[in-house]
């Protein structure tokens, strides 16, 4: 991404039309904008975004327990996407959860999302698992992927 120009920042309540807007645009099984709300009042979840010029151009949220972190969802706006948005969004949340003292990541992908795929076996994670028949709406495995943050905070 050429483009420095996107603000990163900690989205709450008041980018609640923006997530659910985007998040329509993004899943087949989109969450509703109770569910969000919901969410962003437990103090454990988070959701990180780039804006460019104030619209929302991505997201990631994720629940932190303990040392432990799960992410939950990662949606980049389909007229963003192929501009590394994904990528630096991605790489500014695992820096922010290492300065949380998270030590490891937990994620569950669509077996045939190869670009998601890529873009984390790229951060280092690696397949623990499959949850077969996972997704609802076309019975699709779920992988389960795992990250050592630990590692990343030396290199």
């Amino acid at each position: 991404m050429n483009d420095f120009s996107y603000e990163f920042s900690r989205l709450g309540l008041y980018d609640l039309n923006d997530l659910v807007a985007l998040e329509k645009i993004c899943f087949p099984n989109a969450w509703t904008e109770e569910q969000f709300w919901l969410c962003l009042k437990q103090k454990q979840y988070y959701i990180f975004g780039l804006k460019k010029k104030g619209d929302l151009a991505a997201y990631m949220s994720f629940q932190h327990i303990d040392y432990e972190m799960e992410i939950l969802k990662l949606a980049v706006h389909p007229a963003y996407r192929r501009k590394g948005i994904g990528k630096r969004l991605l790489g500014l949340v695992l820096q922010n959860c290492i300065e949380m003292g998270i030590e490891q990541a937990y994620l569950e992908v669509r077996r045939s999302n190869t670009a998601a795929l890529a873009l984390y076996t790229g951060f280092g994670f690696i397949q623990t698992g499959i949850r077969k028949g996972y997704y609802p709406d076309n019975k699709e495995d779920a992988l389960l992927l795992f990250l050592n943050l630990i590692t990343l905070q030396k290199v």
